[in-house]
């Protein structure tokens, strides 16, 4: 992608890249997880997350455009492989409530890794001076939290008492 990393900015473009890249991953993939989840609060847990996601992927493009950054091309090999675990997953017999624990417990890694990038691109655009980029970021990393933080309060509270 880059042949050479020399700046703050430089670094900063390759992490909204990436951040593109997942949530244009995750939009196909959370479908899927929908589909699959047998409990109602968990399937519309997703489909709420997939239209959250859908905006995400426009606030990065919205920060591309501002930037004159051309954000397609790249792929996060990291959200590639944590929805690969997780299609596998998918694909193990199990019981529906077993299955809707380990739904969980794949959405909220990918969430993880989202806060972390999130975080960091929020970072770096305020270090940089980017404001609006940086106000952007923020909001999509307060939503990547709230996700899971309902993703947790679901498994703990409901859940993972159901599949034991």
């Amino acid at each position: 992608m880059f042949d050479k990393l020399e700046t703050l900015d430089d670094l900063f473009e390759m992490q909204l890249k990436d951040l593109y890249s997942a949530e244009t991953q995750l939009v196909k993939a959370l479908p899927l997880m929908a589909e699959k989840a047998k409990d109602g609060r968990l399937r519309a847990g997703f489909t709420k997350h997939l239209h959250e996601t859908e905006k995400q992927v426009q606030r990065l493009e919205r920060i591309g455009q501002a930037l004159d950054l051309k954000l397609d091309g790249h792929t996060c090999k990291a959200m590639a492989g944590l929805i690969a675990e997780g299609q596998e997953t998918m694909s193990e017999r199990a019981t529906d409530e077993v299955m809707d624990a380990a739904l969980i417990a794949a959405a909220q890694r990918i969430e993880h890794y989202e806060i972390s990038g999130y975080g960091t691109a929020a970072h770096y655009a305020k270090r940089l001076g980017q404001a609006e980029a940086a106000e952007l970021l923020r909001q999509t990393l307060e939503e990547e939290q709230n996700t899971d933080t309902k993703l947790n309060d679901l498994a703990i509270n409901y859940l993972n008492g159901k599949a034991e």
